[in-house]
């Protein structure tokens, strides 16, 4: 692969550890963003999920704290998509990580089988 992956994880989350360790072990070159520290915009999220093809929701970390004490699960049905942009460019930890980004393709969470076919 010629361009390198964006990949923003929360150095917390077993499961973005999990998911580096997938990429150093295949030898597989990143760019790696703390997605607490630097979240991305509402308009790149907006980008990546028209790139992605996946409904909205999968860019929500809906097991995630902020996204329980917020009421998401009732208030998302309601919400246009250009809020819900919003509300993920507010706050790193309401975005499911990990959150890969290639030249053209989008992985929201880590399943070995899903990245082994796009990576």
């Amino acid at each position: 692969m010629s361009k390198t992956l964006i990949v923003y994880c929360y150095p917390k989350c077993s499961t973005c550890k999990k998911a580096l360790t997938y990429l150093d072990e295949n030898k597989i070159s990143y760019e790696l963003y703390d997605i607490k520290t630097q979240n991305p915009s509402a308009e790149q999220i907006e980008k990546w999920h028209k790139l992605s093809g996946f409904p909205l929701k999968k860019f929500f970390n809906t097991s995630g704290l902020v996204y329980k004490e917020q009421g998401l699960k009732e208030k998302l049905p309601l919400m246009s998509e250009e809020e819900q942009y919003e509300l993920l460019g507010t706050d790193g930890m309401l975005v499911k990580r990990p959150l890969v980004i290639g030249v053209d393709f989008v992985l929201t969470g880590f399943r070995q089988s899903e990245w082994e076919a796009h990576l």
